[in-house]
């Protein structure tokens, strides 16, 4: 098989930017808030490990699924972006959760995990659509749709590496630290919900969006 590089490549910085292991920290730092410290490092691996069965998941069956259901790329990036906003809107105002969501988070301090972390943080509606594309049945074949499965466990394990290395910062800024940047970062994530939903308009054809004012790595993955 001969390798395309630079293809290679860019479908691995588009890997890195949709699932973005620095910009999953914050989300990381939130979540454990109320989580043992001994218990960190299992969070992290939990996160990691059920966000790696939904992309491959996703990566073996998410096309089958979308076209089994007729439903549009365009339509599934609107719902995540919706769901990214809704979670953003919980980081920047810290609205309570209901008395059972409490409860369970009280019996089960790994629960956190599952959401916020590994759903949407890392496996967000952006990764879920770009391994779609990215391993397109009409387009790549079975040894390129194996190189971007391999490609994505490394973003993966990289993800994992910058969490654990997390527990560090959490003890040096403290709940008051982390609360800020979860703030702040849910402002950002918000702006990212907002835009993948405009995107979605966009891929309809609902709306005429107009291109950002810098090429993104996620051109290539951009539904037609």
């Amino acid at each position: 098989m001969i390798f395309d590089w630079t293809s290679l490549i860019r479908d691995f910085v588009t890997l890195l930017v949709v699932i973005d292991p620095v910009g999953t920290v914050p989300v990381y730092l939130f979540a454990v808030q109320s989580v043992p410290t001994r218990l960190h490092r299992n969070f992290a691996i939990r996160a990691v490990v059920i966000s790696t069965l939904v992309l491959l998941v996703f990566l073996v069956g998410g096309q089958y699924l979308l076209e089994t259901l007729g439903l549009r790329l365009g339509s599934f990036q609107i719902a995540g972006g919706i769901v990214l906003f809704l979670f953003a809107m919980t980081m920047i105002f810290g609205v309570s959760k209901p008395a059972r969501e409490i409860e369970e988070a009280e019996r089960d301090h790994l629960a956190g995990a599952v959401f916020p972390l590994a759903m949407p943080s890392i496996a967000s509606p952006g990764a879920m659509l770009a391994i779609v594309v990215l391993t397109d049945n009409n387009t790549e074949t079975v040894g390129e749709q194996a190189i971007t499965a391999a490609m994505l466990i490394v973003v993966l394990l990289l993800t994992l590496v910058i969490l654990l290395a997390a527990n560090v910062v959490y003890k040096v800024i403290g709940n008051t630290g982390v609360s800020v940047i979860s703030r702040v970062m849910g402002i950002v994530l918000a702006t990212i919900a907002v835009d993948s939903i405009l995107g979605g308009f966009d891929a309809l054809g609902v709306l005429e969006v107009s291109p950002p004012a810098l090429d993104s790595p996620l051109a290539k993955v951009a539904p037609d």
